[in-house]
């Protein structure tokens, strides 16, 4: 029979006054943890009694292989599936009482996760890596309780996951991995190209490097982008339609057409008019239902600054205008800039194209990007202008909020928000937050869901 490291067989009670075997052997796995992340080097002793206790509680001998992704412990143990689900987010057993064996269990399967997403090494990164590690992210996501990618800001952002900001330590680590790839050797290979999946961070550097492809990786980039931004407009879209509806105008009469007809209120209201004998209802009164008023404003002004910190925003902004363009009675204009503003209005309905279009990184000019925005406010009571920056302009914020200022005070609903990011992060300038505080216009949340919650705040 063998012994755990306590010297006692599997499955003995310790003494009241001897070690707690559980609390041993979960102390063994995370210091086999914190070894390897900040050593790298294998540790024969832990890595043995590591095996011992993982074999001994009936798991896998591949959790304890940083080489196997996450997908092929599942693949090959399907059983394990359901365990990586909120593995990290554990309920409170209602009794107050401790399954230290099911601590064990989880300390190894924890274990396995942050290893795997955590202990990235320092070498170049090949494309099948990256996808690798995208899909130990995602099972990192699964494992706090929420979905793959909604941390990172990728396709399933939205799932209200904060995780104590982990989601910019994780989007960190993998900018960091596309850095290290070979990018443009992978995007001029097909085959490579294909095992990429889409993320904000992929799509930060192909946007950077677009003027240096040509040719089969420049067509590989741009199909990688197309998916990222139809992706992530089917998230939003959902939301932004959900968003826009108006509420009932009940201080105009409904119209008295068929399709308005309230026949369930017509019927309770006409009852008394039965007519037993005859079987039928004798209808005084038809009443219809009030349709619903659009308050959407006709025009929606967007200005989004450019420049190297603001690729989230990009992406997501240049999604957010197209779906509202989409809407009926909707006139969106977008602005992007960064020391030079460019109307980006004609092709508005396409993020594809627009993001094509945009040139990251530089300063940023407010003022400039206000003198091509205010010429387009035609009716201020009809029009929203919405600014997205971090609004750190250094000696222009002072004409820069001067101009903000008179728009607002014509009438116009002015929105100034924080970078739209998927995982929440927003850091804008202290000196303008306080003013805009002061003007009436609060600086909105940067997470783009909250940015769309706000927007129905403001345009209905």
């Amino acid at each position: 029979m063998t012994e755990d490291l306590t010297g006692q067989p599997p499955g003995t009670d310790p003494s009241p006054a001897g070690p707690d075997p559980y609390d041993n052997r979960r102390q063994v796995l995370y210091w086999r943890l914190l070894a390897r992340l900040f050593d790298g080097e294998e540790q024969p002793a832990l890595e043995s009694a590591s095996l011992g206790v993982v074999e001994d509680i009936g798991l896998p001998s591949a959790l304890l292989d940083p080489g196997t992704s996450l997908d092929s412990v599942v693949q090959r143990h399907p059983e394990l599936a359901d365990e990586f689900d909120g593995l990290m987010t554990p309920d409170d057993d209602a009794a107050g009482s401790r399954d230290r064996a099911a601590e064990v269990r989880r300390a190894a399967l924890v274990s396995k996760v942050l290893l795997n997403v955590f202990a990235t090494g320092s070498s170049t990164v090949t494309a099948e890596q990256l996808a690798r590690w995208q899909s130990d992210a995602g099972w990192l996501e699964r494992a706090l309780g929420g979905r793959p990618g909604g941390l990172r800001g990728g396709r399933a952002a939205g799932a209200g996951l904060d995780a104590g900001g982990l989601g910019p330590e994780l989007a960190a680590i993998e900018a960091d991995l596309v850095g290290r790839m070979r990018l443009r050797e992978v995007l001029a290979d097909p085959a490579l190209a294909a095992r990429l999946t889409p993320s904000m961070s992929l799509i930060e550097q192909l946007l950077r490097d677009k003027g240096n492809l040509s040719g089969v990786a420049l067509a590989n980039a741009k199909s990688l982008i197309r998916r990222y931004v139809d992706e992530v407009a089917e998230v939003l879209r959902t939301q932004v339609e959900k968003a826009t509806v108006g509420e009932l105008d009940r201080s105009v009469p409904p119209k008295r057409v068929f399709r308005n007809l309230d026949l369930d209120r017509t019927i309770w209201k006409n009852l008394t008019n039965w007519s037993p004998e005859e079987e039928r209802l004798y209808v005084d009164r038809l009443y219809y239902r009030h349709t619903v008023r659009r308050t959407t404003p006709q025009r929606l002004i967007v200005v989004v600054d450019q420049s190297g910190s603001m690729v989230d925003s990009m992406v997501n902004c240049t999604v957010l205008a197209s779906i509202f363009a989409g809407l009926p009675k909707v006139d969106v204009h977008l602005i992007a800039y960064d020391t030079r503003s460019i109307d980006l209005t004609p092709w508005v309905h396409d993020p594809f194209d627009v993001l094509l279009r945009t040139n990251l990184g530089g300063g940023n000019d407010g003022p400039v990007a206000m003198a091509m925005a205010r010429p387009k406010i035609a009716e201020p009571k009809n029009t929203v202008m919405v600014w997205i920056s971090d609004f750190y302009e250094f000696d222009r914020s002072q004409p820069l909020f001067e101009g903000i200022e008179a728009v607002h005070r014509s009438g116009v609903k002015f929105i100034p928000v924080g970078s739209v990011t998927s995982s929440g992060r927003q850091e804008v300038n202290p000196w303008f937050r306080e003013r805009f505080k002061a003007l009436g216009t609060p600086v909105v949340s940067g997470h783009v869901n909250k940015l769309v919650h706000d927007l129905k705040t403001f345009l209905t």
